[in-house]
């Protein structure tokens, strides 16, 4: 994501402005009338929508939805993803003009834009087995109480582990269950060569560490009758930090931020020989460890019960329609082909190269594995089953103040390297997320 920061709003959300979708936009003063972008088209011109996306090769996926949707056209504005997508959208509605009918909105993104009234509650257009085509977590990420939904996932990120099998091979080890299991296997990983890892501690991405909270059982928002109630510092979140902060502790893992050079280069080298990551991860590794490829595995995330199938999710985006549309329905139609019609989930496969969070068409349009685990047949049939175990998980309205305290914290917790350390800095990011909101002005439970 990148460091801008959307503003603020002016107003306070009640559970009910927060939960509904922008009707109240007018009386806002945010539209007067239809927004540019989603003009009126006459009884014999096709309607137009407007696409606001960043994802690569859209366009080809869009094309076969004119193709087979004359009476519906969708024309793509590409735009830049994360948080300069959130400004630039939400300055558009405040304005009144520019805004498209349809847009890509991160997961995390979801629930600030919904507080601001940009994007709307399509429930009442959805056909009713769309609902079916996703995990339950996923879905929970685009629905905020009282039935609401304000996105149709796309694309998801289910937490799995990777590893050089050839070195587990050497060292008698098999891919760990349990992360009992993972700390022991990287207890043997470092005795046998002290400059190799299984892995990393990084202190600069947030969003992975709230899938393995996400995994855990952690929700790091909720929402309680009309008001926020935030629940990072509590037994799911404190366990994983603990957990990770004692294997730092010990030096049995890395503490390097990922992407930086020298984590690139520890994954070619082979002095990082694991990475619990998502079902992206293939296109990173083939990137930056190339000379490696034919040597790793993927398997599930090691698990805290024995014998379970639970997984958080890092990254991901779904498609939402702007508040203020003119054609609702033909946006909703659109994205439900292209998020669960079987040519439009095969046509993101093919063009945008994603992991469709679409379950019901995943299996049919990812047939061949990643040309890096080209080795490993199963890929995408163990990927889809652990997507299935993607736990339910609320964001919250500060999601971006969240993430910065997270950095903070954490990069002091890591340079302290204690388990201690760990554990205070979930408190910390808890108390700057709470703080953040009553200065904002949320009613918390």
């Amino acid at each position: 994501m990148t460091s801008a920061t959307p503003p603020r709003p002016s107003w306070r959300p009640s559970r009910r402005r927060l939960l509904q979708s922008g009707a109240g936009l007018g009386a806002a003063g945010l539209a007067g009338g239809a927004l540019a972008g989603c003009g009126s088209a006459s009884s014999s011109a096709p309607v137009e929508l407007t696409f606001w996306t960043w994802a690569p090769g859209i366009e080809e996926v869009v094309a076969l939805w004119n193709q087979q949707n004359p009476e519906v056209q969708v024309l793509v504005s590409r735009q830049d993803a994360g948080d300069a997508a959130v400004t630039k959208l939400l300055t558009a509605v405040r304005a009144g003009n520019g805004a498209p009918d349809v847009v890509q909105a991160e997961y995390q993104s979801i629930t600030s834009l919904v507080a601001f009234d940009a994007i709307a509650d399509i429930a009442e257009d959805l056909d009713p087995g769309t609902v079916e085509h996703f995990a339950e977590g996923i879905w929970s990420s685009v629905g905020i109480g009282d039935g609401g939904v304000y996105a149709i996932p796309q694309d998801t990120g289910p937490l799995q582990f990777y590893y050089r099998e050839d070195v587990f091979e050497e060292l008698g080890l098999s891919a760990p269950e349990t992360w009992e299991e993972y700390a022991e296997a990287a207890r043997v990983v470092h005795e046998a060569d002290p400059s190799m890892y299984l892995g990393t501690f990084s202190s600069t991405d947030p969003g992975l560490f709230v899938g393995l909270a996400q995994q855990a059982g952690a929700s790091w928002w909720q929402i309680d009758g009309e008001r926020w109630k935030v629940e990072i510092d509590a037994e799911p979140t404190r366990r994983v930090a603990e957990f990770w902060g004692g294997l730092v502790e010990e030096g049995v893992i890395s503490a390097e931020p990922m992407y930086t050079p020298q984590w690139n280069a520890a994954l070619n080298d082979g002095t990082q020989i694991g990475w619990v990551s998502a079902a992206w991860a293939p296109g990173v590794l083939e990137g930056n460890a190339g000379s490696t490829a034919g040597s790793w595995r993927m398997s599930t995330i090691p698990q805290w019960e024995p014998g379970a199938n639970s997984t958080g999710n890092w990254g991901g985006s779904a498609t939402s329609v702007v508040v203020g549309s003119d054609h609702q329905a033909e946006a909703v139609r659109f994205a439900e082909w292209m998020n669960t019609s079987a040519d439009g989930v095969l046509a993101l496969v093919e063009h945008s190269g994603v992991f469709p969070a679409d379950l019901a068409n995943a299996e049919t349009a990812l047939e061949a594995p990643p040309e890096f685990f080209s080795h490993q047949s199963d890929f995408y049939e163990h990927s889809t089953d652990n997507a299935d175990g993607v736990q339910p998980f609320t964001f919250g309205p500060n999601v971006n103040v969240t993430y910065s305290l997270f950095n903070d914290a954490f990069g002091a917790a890591t340079r302290a390297a204690t388990a201690a350390a760990f554990a205070n800095a979930v408190t910390t990011v808890h108390e700057g997320t709470v703080a953040d909101l009553e200065n904002q002005g949320y009613d918390l439970a």
